[in-house]
């Protein structure tokens, strides 16, 4: 069921699918409850579809076992509510976490604060990159309706210049030569990138002094992304001591996405969570079994 389609495995082996899930919860449930989560300091925690419709299931890793310890449905604060009942049942004191790392979501940001108010949080630094990218290409937008030369260069500018192709490095020799406020917004992004190679000692002082320049620069949609930032600005500047990402979680929601289209699409929450439970930590069912 980890490697076919359920569908296929159920006609492989002449039973209803509905009987294998069982089977499936049965010794995933087994092997989970077996795990030791009793040193758990550090958490990662990010949110992935499960199907349209704005369904999602919140995944909480441990930054240090890389394991994916809990999964519920939702994305809201209520999550958090969540997470604690589970390790409430572990026997692992709340106050025993002392840090998370997730992206900027209000919900999250409020339930850690809530459910954990000892614990500090480090934002993601791909998720600030995200929102950086994101105001850069509003600004390209609103600019190639002058600008004709702009037309299809978004991938241009969303990527680092040394991993673009030989074409597209050729197009962006030529526009970055051009007075374009998409390539000032541009610069504001690879600057900001750069503040991650600084030192903590330098880096609150570098990152104001880039929202100040990005203030300045009547470049809405980046005027607006860094005042965003600048009310995250500890959680940001938390990077520099934690050096916690969400990096794993992507390659794990990537894990899922590939699992889900493979099955194409679950029914409920609880199978696609056993899946990735067996599939992350990579459970051996069979000699649990």
């Amino acid at each position: 069921m980890v490697e076919m389609p359920v569908a296929a495995v159920a006609r492989k082996v002449g039973e209803h699918d509905t009987r294998l899930w069982r089977v499936f919860h049965y010794y995933v449930d087994k092997a989970m409850e077996n795990m030791d989560v009793s040193n758990i300091t550090h958490i990662a925690m990010d949110e992935t579809s499960r199907a349209k419709g704005h369904k999602y299931v919140t995944f909480f890793i441990d930054t240090d076992t890389k394991r994916l310890i809990f999964a519920t449905k939702g994305k809201s604060a209520d999550v958090l509510q969540e997470f604690c009942l589970f390790i409430d049942t572990k026997g692992v004191p709340r106050s025993q976490i002392n840090e998370f790392c997730c992206d900027m979501s209000p919900a999250f940001i409020s339930g850690i604060e809530e459910n954990f108010p000892n614990a500090s949080i480090t934002f993601d630094k791909f998720h600030v990159m995200k929102m950086v990218n994101e105001a850069l290409d509003q600004v390209r937008r609103q600019e190639q309706t002058t600008q004709s030369e702009l037309k299809n260069s978004r991938y241009i500018w969303l990527k680092n210049e040394e991993n673009l192709t030989k074409k597209q490095a050729n197009k962006f020799a030529k526009l970055k030569d051009m007075d374009l406020a998409t390539g000032r917004a541009y610069r504001m992004k690879i600057s900001l990138q750069k503040m991650y190679s600084k030192s903590y000692l330098t880096s609150e002082m570098y990152f104001d002094e880039w929202y100040n320049w990005v203030i300045r620069s009547q470049l809405e949609p980046m005027v607006q992304v860094a005042k965003s930032l600048k009310k995250h600005k500890k959680g940001i500047l938390r990077w520099f001591i934690t050096q916690m990402t969400n990096g794993l979680l992507e390659g794990i929601n990537s894990l899922v996405q590939a699992a889900k289209r493979k099955a194409r699409g679950y029914r409920t929450n609880d199978n696609l969570i056993a899946m990735a439970y067996a599939t992350v930590n990579k459970l051996d069912l069979i000699s649990e079994s």
